[in-house]
């Protein structure tokens, strides 16, 4: 299926490399999905559309900038502002995370919170396990393609073939 029509339904993504249009300005970047989005906005309505989502991801000021001009942290908010302009209700978050300092997770986690917030659901695929517990109602865990544990996170996270599965195994 078309990626439009995928959003259209409601559906967003982002990816873990970020794969911005690199002739294209942030703002248009931005816009693109909004015009082929679910709410399909003409293209002034989309440009202030995407000016609203890149001041919510705090790139606001980096509106005219083209991709390449930003930092990896800075390109991984273009992805949830590019993902948000579309307006879904189910947003697929792939290791958004990796590569991030701490401090940028910390504002990547504040993010993400304030958009569960705003009432979309996320599935999350992430590695960096603070977040993980501090982000998630509900995880399923799994090693080598094979679940290996679901439910609440902190349970989860106590398994032993969790722990086994991500931390090793003892050797005493």
């Amino acid at each position: 299926m078309p990626a439009h029509r995928i959003a259209r339904t409601g559906i967003g993504r982002t990816y873990q490399i970020p794969r911005p249009f690199a002739h294209l300005s942030v703002l248009e970047n931005v816009a693109l999905p909004a015009m082929f989005g679910r709410d399909a906005m003409r293209r002034a309505d989309a440009e202030r559309e995407a000016r609203r989502w890149l001041e919510f991801t705090g790139l606001g000021a980096r509106a005219e900038a083209l991709p390449d001009e930003l930092n990896l942290h800075q390109r991984k908010f273009l992805e949830f502002a590019r993902a948000l302009a579309a307006h879904p209700s189910l947003l697929f978050l792939d290791e958004v995370l990796s590569g991030l300092t701490p401090s940028e997770i910390d504002d990547a986690i504040r993010l993400i919170r304030s958009i569960r917030e705003q009432g979309t659901s996320i599935v999350f695929v992430e590695h960096v396990m603070r977040a993980v517990m501090e982000l998630t109602d509900r995880v399923v865990v799994l090693n080598y393609g094979r679940v290996i544990a679901e439910g609440n996170p902190a349970e989860a996270m106590r398994r032993p073939e969790v722990m086994t599965a991500y931390l090793g195994k003892p050797h005493a």
